[in-house]
């Protein structure tokens, strides 16, 4: 991955995090974040 692929992809989740706490109160960000802990535990259940 070069530098201005990276920056774009940084900007783009910069602006995402804007808008979800913009317009959706941050509910898909607290919504992927209760997801990802619940596949965190899953994994280490099976580990």
């Amino acid at each position: 991955m070069n530098t201005q692929i990276a920056i774009g992809l940084g900007l783009a989740l910069v602006a995402l995090f804007g808008l979800d706490g913009g317009l959706n109160d941050w509910q898909a960000t607290i919504f992927t974040a209760r997801k990802g802990t619940d596949l965190i535990e899953w994994l280490a259940f099976w580990r």
